[in-house]
């Protein structure tokens, strides 16, 4: 429902145990691969989505102002751009971390190395949806693992929208 208007915004369908266990089979199956692309690749990914996010900008605004009930001016000026700045964070992140260094200065030749460590579970709040959405998101992403959203059912039409962007 959309809160401003209490009319139906949308109809969605809340997941069975058997959506979910499908949903974490999908994302063990594409860990295999995802967690051994390149942080080259990663980057790309991400940058890509900064330019459909970009272009979508007008549709993500519009999503959270219907499922949340936000003036459009407010969804426009901070709740989208806050999705915008922290996929740029993330990426900024990611092109300076290393996931291979030196443990320290006394022993030169051992090494720690980052890896990804699986499917994560994501839970997010029905605010600041994109805020909350992309923080989890795009860190699992640029780490290398896979993931699996549950958005709030009051706010699920932007993580929708984010999921066709992604794809």
């Amino acid at each position: 429902f959309n809160p401003s208007t209490e009319e139906v915004a949308a109809i969605i369908t809340l997941g069975s145990e058997a959506d979910t266990n499908a949903a974490i089979a999908a994302a063990k199956a594409a860990f295999d691969s995802w967690s051994v692309t390149s942080k080259e690749e990663r980057l790309g990914y991400l940058n890509a989505l900064v330019e459909q996010y970009k272009n979508r900008s007008e549709e993500m605004a519009q999503a959270m102002s219907i499922e949340m009930g936000a003036p459009i001016s407010l969804s426009q000026s901070s709740q989208t751009s806050a999705g915008l700045g922290h996929l740029k964070t993330t990426i900024r992140e990611l092109e300076n971390f290393e996931f291979e260094r030196g443990l320290n200065d006394r022993s030169p030749n051992d090494r720690i190395h980052y890896e990804a460590i699986g499917v994560c579970g994501l839970i997010t709040p029905w605010n600041w949806p994109m805020n909350q959405v992309i923080l989890k998101v795009a860190n699992a992403l640029a780490a290398g693992c896979t993931c699996i959203l549950k958005p709030s059912e009051i706010s699920p039409l932007s993580s929708l929208l984010l999921a066709e962007m992604i794809d």
